[in-house]
């Protein structure tokens, strides 16, 4: 073969082998414009349910967990909890959540839930968004006599009882909101979707 000769094998080997690596640039060029095109793990859980185990919270206790980026309590509550609930309607703006959508109609009732031992609310101040605490003693001293428990937002005096209804006279619009939520098994709770209907 003299030096004008073209070897074509070589040649055709050069040009896959080049046709490969343009490949694999490309392939890497692309793939974080692809994957940006595609909503990341913690964008998903954002709106995504939320599966919370709710085994170990003792009677009295309140679990918070995150759903959509806000807080939601899950409160454990007792027989003498459940009893002062009926106790409060005159003292509460709306104590049959009738006004306001601020629940699914399955947890239209005194209890405000599904499961009357569990209460389940997003923790946040229907006045101007703050964070309520949580007040389970009876009758301190900052909160006067007839208090038998519930949630107080010290920013401007907002109270909730143990159903998260609003009680007459404070800033607050309107009770707390109970997002949708399932009951999996008796020890999971399914936050962000409602009772599969049978």
């Amino acid at each position: 073969m003299n030096d004008n000769e073209v070897d074509k094998n070589r040649r055709r080997l050069l040009v896959a082998a080049a046709g490969v690596m343009g490949g694999v640039g490309a392939g890497y060029v692309a793939t974080p414009f692809i994957l940006s095109m595609h909503p990341s793990e913690r964008v998903k859980a954002a709106g995504a349910p939320v599966e919370v185990d709710i085994a170990n919270i003792k009677p009295g206790e309140l679990m918070t967990v995150e759903w959509r980026g806000k807080p939601v309590w899950i409160l454990r509550r007792d027989s003498g909890m459940l009893d002062d609930l009926q106790k409060l309607a005159d003292e509460l703006r709306d104590p049959n959540s009738e006004e306001n959508t601020q629940q699914p109609t399955y947890a239209k009732n005194f209890n405000r839930s599904l499961n009357p031992e569990y209460l389940v609310v997003i923790g946040i101040c229907t006045h101007l968004g703050c964070a309520p605490t949580f007040r389970p003693d009876k009758a301190p001293n900052d909160l006067g006599s007839q208090w038998k428990g519930g949630f107080f937002c010290p920013c401007h005096g907002s109270r909730y009882d143990l159903a998260g209804r609003v009680f007459k006279g404070v800033p607050a619009p309107s009770n707390l909101v109970v997002p949708p939520h399932r009951f999996i098994t008796d020890n999971r709770i399914l936050i962000g979707a409602d009772p599969e209907v049978a």
